[in-house]
């Protein structure tokens, strides 16, 4: 497997540090407000990652954390009158139940900022004990940037060129304005803590240090976020693991691209900014993930309603050949209800088999091409690429064989669909179709079976669910074979037509 580096620049061999297990942690949001398209994007990315690699078997713990106290989330509890505890409880809750909605994973550990101070504060302690971060008079702590020698490895960036073109004027307690705050002394009404610095509260960059050493032991195996945040977050985050432990917080650095709204940034001054719940409300999380996947984990994604619209289109024609191929799996021509014994029938090209073998195939090569995309990097587009093409050649397959198709090989495709999509996340399976009220009431009678009521209810029936399987409504017509069946009964399909009868036993 083979996954790019921000640190070295390159892809490189993945060998997670302990056989078997990969231990993962993935920036999680500041909770101030609810998380916009270009948050899902990246929680949606790093989900399909784990997705796959739990899929090839390994064991994967994932952390992610909540910023749940933060100058952002004091200023909205200022803005709407409230505490800046209750503010972070609400937007949690939000953010957890849009994850929930969009199909993302839950993490193994999901720590919170707020319960855990004392291990930040023990972080800081030591990096001072080090004398790579000092306390000022005031009761804030920075961080020495000039006295860690790797600092700028992660984003590429020169020490010296940061503290000669630092654009921010020198905080009169900092010793150089590129350090940065690993402690914050508490401001009148602000939340805060007792510290040996007095009482106040963690800076940003320290908290995922500190979980990913209590949850995951550091270096972990792969650090992930937004791009956004190479530098100077993560960047600050490495240089406190190394200046404390003498290892870089992460073996591999990994990082989504940026997203795009109609070419533009995303913006509120530019009316381009939607939710992640405003979209959910008006799509569904299937056809926003598949858009997001379409794009490679680490290129700029260009959003736009049109775009949703069409990937909303590309996963209903894949719902639909997947129920198209259960359905030739159920009823093929001879009247077979259940998948023939044997596997797929060998053939002599150009006889009347040979599709099901070219299916047969098509589905093994999109197999075999699934796991090269993604062991290439997390390649869920060519993945995606390969899912499309094989379900070409499966209605290709339908369109040829009519009503003779093989059920084995029919199944092993809609199979393969569903599972692979699965594996992103993706949910191609067939939902049941809700019958119409009059075939209710039918199927009612025909439960009753009294008389020629029971004869004009099956002959209703049986008609519907022509008309479906004509209309290639694969759902409608399974809805009704399964309430036929539900009532003991059950359709027997003939070259001449289609009848109840009473099921044996």
């Amino acid at each position: 497997m083979q996954i790019y580096d921000t640190e070295r620049r390159a892809k490189r061999e993945f060998t997670p540090r302990e056989p078997g297990k990969v231990a993962m942690y993935v920036c999680g949001p500041t909770v101030y407000d609810q998380i916009h398209i270009g948050n899902g994007r990246t929680f949606v990315a790093f989900d399909a990652i784990r997705r796959y690699l739990e899929w090839t078997g390994l064991d994967v713990t994932f952390v992610q954390n909540l910023t749940d106290v933060d100058d952002k989330i004091i200023n909205r509890a200022a803005e709407e009158g409230r505490s800046a505890a209750e503010v972070a409880s609400d937007y949690t809750a939000a953010f957890r139940e849009q994850m929930v909605r969009m199909g993302v994973e839950p993490p193994t550990v999901q720590p919170k900022a707020t319960e855990e101070i004392p291990q930040m504060i023990e972080l800081i302690e030591e990096l001072v004990e080090k004398g790579h971060a000092y306390a000022t008079a005031e009761g804030d702590v920075y961080f020495s940037v000039s006295s860690c020698p790797t600092y700028g490895e992660v984003s590429g960036r020169r020490v010296e060129d940061l503290l000669a073109g630092a654009r921010v004027e020198v905080d009169e307690a900092k010793r150089e304005s590129a350090d940065f705050a690993l402690w914050k002394a508490a401001k009148p009404g602000e939340p805060s803590w007792e510290s040996p610095w007095g009482l106040g509260r963690p800076g940003w960059h320290t908290e995922c240090v500190a979980m990913a050493k209590r949850y995951l032991g550091v270096p972990i195996d792969i650090h992930g976020g937004g791009s956004d945040l190479v530098f100077p977050h993560h960047e600050n985050e490495n240089a406190q693991a190394e200046a404390a432990w003498g290892t870089p917080l992460a073996r591999l650095w990994m990082h989504s691209g940026m997203l795009r709204v109609d070419g533009e940034k995303m913006s509120k001054s530019l009316g381009n900014f939607h939710t992640l719940k405003d979209v959910l409300d008006r799509y569904p999380a299937d056809a926003l993930r598949l858009l997001v996947l379409q794009t490679h984990y680490r290129s700029p994604l260009d959003f736009s309603f049109e775009r949703l619209e069409g990937a909303r289109g590309a996963w209903e024609r894949m719902k639909n050949t997947v129920s198209a191929l259960l359905w030739a799996a159920r009823d093929d021509a001879s009247g077979h209800t259940e998948p023939r014994a044997g596997g797929v029938p060998e053939g002599e090209p150009g006889s009347a088999e040979e599709p099901t073998a070219v299916l047969a195939s098509a589905v093994a090569e999109a197999r075999a091409e699934f796991s090269r995309s993604m062991e290439d990097d997390f390649n869920t587009a060519g993945a995606l690429g390969a899912l499309f093409t094989l379900a070409t050649r499966a209605n290709t397959y339908l369109a040829e064989v009519a009503d003779g198709a093989e059920p084995n090989v029919a199944r092993e495709a809609a199979d393969a669909l569903v599972e692979l999509f699965g594996v992103l996340g993706i949910n191609v399976a067939p939902e049941k179709a809700a019958l119409p009220a009059e075939l209710v009431s039918l199927a009612a009678e025909l439960a009753d079976y009294a008389g020629s009521s029971a004869a004009e209810a099956a002959d209703a029936l049986i008609a519907a669910r022509a008309k479906a399987r004509a209309a290639r409504d694969w759902a409608r017509a399974d809805a009704i074979r399964d309430r036929i069946a539900g009532l003991g009964l059950a359709v027997e399909d003939t070259p001449t037509g289609s009848r109840v009868v009473a099921r044996e036993g």
